[in-house]
């Protein structure tokens, strides 16, 4: 998990309880597995028995990081920078212990408590003399927005933000003696700023250490899809879409991710990585990947359901599995099948599966084939076998207040939706 880190980081580790932060974005309510690998490194910081500090981006968040970005963000109003760090902090308590009583306990901040009152001239004279022009311009993040193909430029606004994290370093390290700060290999431009500020202005010394950006073995942007973002929060993406998107990574990616994204020992991991050389078709190491880590995010009530929602495409799931769905793990599951929609009042009374999956909801062209299905056991309705024509279809046939699965053989599925 390690890309850069500064001499005498490893050395400090060893000798003294250390306080240690990572800063994270607050431009939108929830986290994403984006964010996960900096919350890693605080969970096993804390689990090392250093002390983690989460620090919530609120003054920065106004303004927007340079780093590896090609233009500028929108800025947000406080309201929904506090509400964004309520959400926040309720997820990253799933990771680290803020509650006890040890000396450890983590701790997490907002750098817009302590800059929205600093007034610009003080800040400009405290800490801008600190640093030279040409010490911020050799900066990769610099650099590459004020290269030629950059058109967009950088404003001031941008250009100051390594100031201001450089700040919010130096006052950690003057009221909670925090003396490393972490973050992904782009940000160690902006972590150097910091620690150059605290020995320039305190003459202490203060640490570095940054971890690789994880990528996928295609080169692809790790942690987006189709659909865009994996989010941590449950109405975002669904526990049964973030737990497929672990199962479905390659082996190449699995061996790697589960050694970053979960705790498990070196041990296990290489008993696992065993296993997968033996049996890939098996995916051991997927399965384990997404069995922790759903687990932690989401708890093991989801990830079961995740599990029992994945073996409904596969034939093992039940009536009772379908039942028990969330619509929003319904619509997951049979993201992509053919869907027919129709009104619930055409379910009041009963009407019987010849009639209604090829005139109410036209899955079939004609009750011939539909009948000879039938007969050869070859049709289910939310997973239960239909074993004759007249078999009834009505408001007890909605799972999940709007739908009905029906499957015709094995592997063909189609999604009515009754509202």
């Amino acid at each position: 998990m390690i890309h850069n880190i500064m001499p005498g980081t490893e050395e400090l580790l060893k000798k003294e309880m250390t306080s240690a932060y990572v800063g994270i974005d607050p431009t939108a309510d929830s986290l994403h597995i984006g964010h996960l690998v900096g919350v890693m490194m605080l969970r096993h910081l804390q689990q090392a028995g250093h002390r983690p500090i989460a620090l919530i981006g609120g003054a920065t968040g106004m303004i927007g990081d340079p780093s590896m970005k090609s233009a500028e963000r929108n800025l947000l109003s406080e309201e929904t920078l506090r509400h964004n760090q309520e959400c926040i902090k309720k997820q990253l308590s799933k990771f680290l212990d803020f509650d006890s009583k040890a000396e450890n306990a983590a701790v997490l901040v907002n750098n817009y408590d302590w800059m929205k009152d600093y007034g610009f001239l003080n800040f400009i004279r405290d800490i801008g003399k600190h640093i030279t022009v040409n010490y911020m311009m050799a900066k990769d993040s610099v650099k590459k927005r004020l290269s030629a193909d950059s058109r967009a430029g950088m404003s001031f606004t941008e250009f100051s933000y390594q100031l201001l994290q450089g700040y919010d370093f130096l006052y950690l390290n003057r009221h909670f003696n925090c003396k490393l700060q972490m973050g992904g290999s782009d940000q160690w431009g902006n972590i150097t700023t910091g620690s150059e500020l605290i020995r320039r202005i305190d003459g202490k010394e203060a640490f570095a250490l940054t971890c690789p950006l994880i990528t996928k073995a295609d080169g692809g942007k790790f942690g987006k899809t189709e659909s865009g973002n994996i989010w941590l929060d449950p109405e975002r993406t669904s526990p049964y879409a973030f737990y497929q998107f672990w199962i479905n990574v390659s082996d190449e990616d699995a061996a790697k991710y589960i050694k970053i994204f979960t705790s498990l020992s070196k041990e296990e991991i290489e008993k696992l990585e065993a296993e997968q050389a033996e049996n890939p078709h098996l995916r051991p190491l997927q399965k384990r990947l997404a069995q922790e880590i759903t687990i932690l995010v989401h708890g093991e009530t989801e990830y079961n359901a995740a599990v029992e929602a994945s073996q409904i495409l596969f034939g093992q799931g039940t009536t009772d599995t379908l039942r028990k769905m969330k619509p929003s793990t319904i619509l997951d599951v049979f993201n992509g099948v053919p869907q027919f929609n129709i009104p619930k009042e055409a379910l009041s009374d009963n009407i019987k599966v010849i009639d209604f999956l090829t005139e109410t909801a036209p899955v079939f062209k004609s009750k011939g084939e539909l009948r000879k299905l039938i007969q050869s056991g070859g049709i289910s309705i939310n997973k239960e076998k239909v074993d004759s024509q007249d078999f009834p279809i009505n408001k007890e046939s909605i799972i999940a207040d709007k739908y009905i699965v029906v499957q015709r053989g094995k592997k063909n599925y189609f999604l009515i939706v009754a509202e």
